[in-house]
């Protein structure tokens, strides 16, 4: 039984990416969006929370593009719920991943130490 529910919650988290990718790529003309892209998302337990991770391919402008996504969370979490259909949308919280900046600094320095 565990193991279904796992499946199923793997599944609901890669729905909302997916979407929201999908939604900020053609529901929103803020151009500062356009170069965003949903990383990963992890639910809660009881899956009304939903962590958002998203990374910009031009991290100089990670600023603008923070401010751009805190200003249509909340129309996010309405278009979520019209177009996924779920019983409840989680909150999303969206958080900056750093991971390939940081995946760029360790290779530098494994450069510089051969």
């Amino acid at each position: 039984m565990a193991r279904k529910e796992n499946f199923n919650k793997i599944k609901f988290q890669q729905n909302i990416a997916n979407e929201i990718n999908f939604l900020l790529r053609r529901e929103f003309s803020d151009p500062r969006l356009q170069f965003v892209s949903i990383t990963h998302v992890s639910l809660n337990n009881d899956y009304s929370i939903a962590s958002v991770y998203w990374d910009t391919f031009d991290p100089s402008k990670r600023g603008d593009v923070k401010k751009a996504i805190e200003g249509i969370s909340s129309n996010m979490r309405k278009k979520l719920a019209d177009n996924l259909k779920f019983r409840s949308t989680p909150e999303l919280n969206f958080i900056y991943n750093s991971q390939f900046e940081d995946e760029k600094k360790i290779e530098e320095l494994l450069n510089k130490s051969e």
